[in-house]
């Protein structure tokens, strides 16, 4: 298998990454830090490959629900 090689252009800041989603920069970190979004730091940055951005599927539409809320 062959790698495509990356440019510095295929990448987006965690705001430009949160204005292409629709959704907060707190949003991104957090699918950074939960390991469901690939991030590269680049001089103290952390950057996001454009395609991961767009191509991103959340598992479940709307809030996650308490367990037992309701009952």
């Amino acid at each position: 298998m062959t790698k495509k090689k990356q440019s510095l252009e295929d990448l987006v800041s965690i705001s430009e990454a949160a204005r292409l989603r629709g959704v907060t920069p707190q949003s991104i970190d957090e699918l950074i830090t939960r390991g469901r979004l690939p991030a590269v730091e680049i001089a103290g940055r952390r950057l996001l490959n454009r395609s991961d951005v767009l191509n991103f599927k959340k598992d479940k539409p709307g809030p996650k629900k308490a367990g037992g809320v309701g009952k």
